[in-house]
């Protein structure tokens, strides 16, 4: 199977050409990026393969990749999923911020057309047990934060495992409880509502990627924590999505929909 990377020279993009290239049943053929380019993958990512990092999406198609694995960026991951179903190469998409507007059209694209996409908030096993785990958890323990950290260099906040996670909290509890009350003088600390789950980002360096769902009853906590100690973390579900994204149907988001 003939795999380009997008985003190859950042730090997920590299880590995903290192794993594509050790796979006996995986070739990497192409890798796009709008920094490095004209320079050999080799020494963006230390992979023993004759590919040289272009700008130029149509080196998808010039290289016959059967899929694109996609780690931009917010700014860009929406654009570059269009493109790549348009040029009728299966997406895997690993990259956060992509907005419902993009989405809703590359499900579109991806209903009418050959190619299908995977598109996952965290393409790590234990991190997606972990939002299973929170959903679960959730029909009988209403009250819910989420704690989410992450490296200083991440773009998008909060991360796409944590809106995930709060979707699938507020779908399977019963009732959203009363939310309680913080001080008007400092806005923010109470962190960001969405789905009626309150979620609270950290950025620090040092870290990799983490969370924890804090569970609350009476007389008693749960914590679902999840550590991602390194980006190696990422790479079975990656190969997994790979592997199998030829296989769905359409568009499809969620990691867990493969396990």
């Amino acid at each position: 199977m003939r795999i380009g990377v997008v985003g190859a020279a950042g730090r997920m993009g590299a880590e995903v050409c290192r794993a594509v290239a050790a796979a006996d049943d995986l070739e990497l053929v192409a890798a796009v990026d709008t920094s490095k380019v004209g320079r050999p993958l080799r020494e963006v990512a230390g992979v023993d393969v004759d590919v040289v990092v272009t700008d130029d999406l149509d080196a998808l198609t010039a290289a016959g990749c059967d899929v694109a694995v996609e780690f931009t960026g917010p700014a860009s991951v929406g654009d570059n999923l269009l493109a790549i179903l348009e040029r009728r190469i299966h997406a895997v998409v690993g990259a956060t911020g992509i907005g419902d507007d993009d989405l809703a059209r590359a499900a579109a694209l991806a209903a009418d057309g050959p190619a299908n996409a995977l598109v996952a908030p965290n393409f790590a096993i234990g991190a997606v047990l972990m939002m299973r785990f929170a959903e679960q958890a959730a029909h009988h323990l209403p009250h819910v934060e989420i704690v989410e950290l992450h490296h200083d260099g991440k773009a998008d906040a909060p991360s796409g495992t944590a809106l995930r996670t709060a979707e699938l909290i507020s779908r399977s509890r019963p009732h959203p409880p009363e939310v309680p009350l913080g001080d008007d003088h400092h806005p923010g600390a109470r962190g960001a509502d969405h789905t009626g789950v309150r979620v609270h980002s950290v950025r620090l360096p040092g870290l990799v990627a983490h969370q924890e769902v804090i569970f609350g009853g009476q007389g008693q906590t749960l914590t679902i924590r999840h550590d991602s100690i390194d980006r190696t973390s990422f790479m079975p579900g990656v190969l997994l999505a790979c592997r199998r994204v030829g296989g769905i149907d359409g568009l499809t988001v969620g990691l867990e929909h493969l396990l």
